[in-house]
């Protein structure tokens, strides 16, 4: 599942994960907040809907990363009066910034589960200190085939507990349809 893989999912339109907006639970996080300065990051944006929803509110401080070219090149037009150093083109563990909030949504479970303990690493490592990895996590059992790649509640709380403090994992009690309950609504704060 490298940069040429999901160029072609792109491509090939073959993304059937997109929710076609900002899903609920992420929506009604969003407007919680209200420093529209925080600095924040979504990995593997793809089409960006979470980035739309923040720009349109408001928010100037907004990152998106994704490897795929594609992606970025569609958000980068849908949204043509944001500065192109907004949209990153780079594999996510070659990425090197800080962040406050970074919003995770169908990135976890897109990724090998060989790379997820890796993946709590480097989230952990982009926050400012106090910084929080806010987001949905599937709730169904780890498979062999994907993406998506389930998990389970005491599997990610042993992954993320050495690096963070877990606020709130508790089942979504909002998600869309097709995801209804099969997700766990995360905030962890980088210790």
């Amino acid at each position: 599942m490298n940069k040429k893989y999901w160029e072609q999912r792109y491509q090939n339109k073959e993304t059937g994960w997109d929710a076609g907006s900002i899903t609920t639970p992420i929506k009604e996080y969003i407007d919680q907040l209200h420093d529209k300065e925080i600095k924040i990051l979504i990995p593997g944006c793809g089409n960006g809907h979470e980035f739309d929803y923040l720009i349109q509110n408001g928010f100037t401080n907004v990152y998106v990363i994704d490897i795929a070219e594609e992606p970025i090149q569609h958000l980068k037009s849908k949204n043509p009066s944001v500065s192109s150093s907004f949209f990153i083109t780079n594999d996510f563990f070659n990425f090197d910034e800080r962040f406050d909030l970074i919003i995770e949504q169908t990135f976890f479970c897109a990724l090998s589960p060989l790379l997820r303990k890796k993946y709590v690493e480097k989230m952990n490592a982009l926050l400012h200190e106090n910084g929080k990895l806010v987001g949905l996590l599937f709730d169904f059992p780890l498979t062999e085939e994907g993406p998506p790649f389930g998990g389970s509640k005491s599997e990610y709380k042993a992954l993320f507990e050495p690096y963070f403090s877990i606020k709130t994992l508790k089942k979504a009690y909002n998600s869309i349809k097709p995801r209804e309950n099969k997700e766990l609504f995360l905030i962890a704060i980088k210790k």
